[in-house]
């Protein structure tokens, strides 16, 4: 039997700037999934005029989300690594350098490095339901150790 449970993971983030001793991200969401990595395509192909197959590696980024409950010191931590790395006019930027650790509960851990901060959500949103909407992060890396 395989127990497939994601029950217990932690995440640790650190970034060089804003936060280089790191943090551990527990709280996770219940609405939306609390550890994303999109499937990514790392063979490109082709016909030749006549019918040959043609194919090609290129190197992709791997990219990761994760989403955590509104109004924790996760969701806290991460807002102020967003506005850290946010460039605006007038605004002193980071440029984080983000190490990401997972740690799932059957003792595997995955490392990600080099990466940086993408997306998020500038604001809280609120849902039609009067429920403060979940917050999403986004992550890329160069390489998975």
């Amino acid at each position: 039997m395989q127990d497939v449970s994601g029950t217990g993971l932690s995440l640790t983030i650190i970034a060089s700037g804003t936060y280089p001793s790191g943090f551990v991200c527990r709280a996770f969401a219940d609405d939306s999934d609390p550890l994303d990595f999109p499937e990514m395509q790392i063979t490109e192909f082709g016909m030749g005029l006549n019918g040959d197959l043609v194919v090609w590696s290129a190197p992709k980024p791997l990219e990761v989300t994760i989403s955590v409950i509104p109004g924790t010191d996760e969701e806290r931590y991460l807002d102020f690594l967003f506005e850290a790395n946010r460039v605006a006019k007038n605004k002193q930027t980071t440029k984080d350098v983000i190490t990401f650790i997972a740690n799932y509960p059957d003792g595997t851990r995955k490392t990600l490095t080099p990466g940086r901060i993408t997306k998020g959500l500038p604001g809280n949103g609120v849902a039609s339901g009067g429920r403060i909407k979940t917050k999403t992060y986004g992550f890329v890396f160069e390489n998975k150790l």
